[in-house]
């Protein structure tokens, strides 16, 4: 799985801000789309799931194995 991996919240809550900031989300307050990512906490550490949108701020992404992993 490609991945955009954070040793702490505050890093991943950072990237999530840069990605809302780059994309000018929300427009309104009272949008439904609030956030253009999210991330995910798993074993220790934090991620982003890999989407195409995210090379222009986040750059290039990981390859990692992530198992036991209940998809919502």
């Amino acid at each position: 799985m490609k991945i955009y991996k954070y040793d702490t919240e505050i890093q991943a809550i950072s990237a999530v801000k840069a990605c809302n900031l780059y994309y000018s989300i929300p427009k309104r307050e009272n949008d439904t789309t609030q956030n253009w990512c999210s991330y995910t906490f798993y074993n220790n550490f934090f991620y982003i799931n890999f989407d195409e949108s995210l090379i222009p701020i986040l750059g290039q992404p990981i390859e990692i194995e992530i198992e036991n992993i209940e998809m919502i």
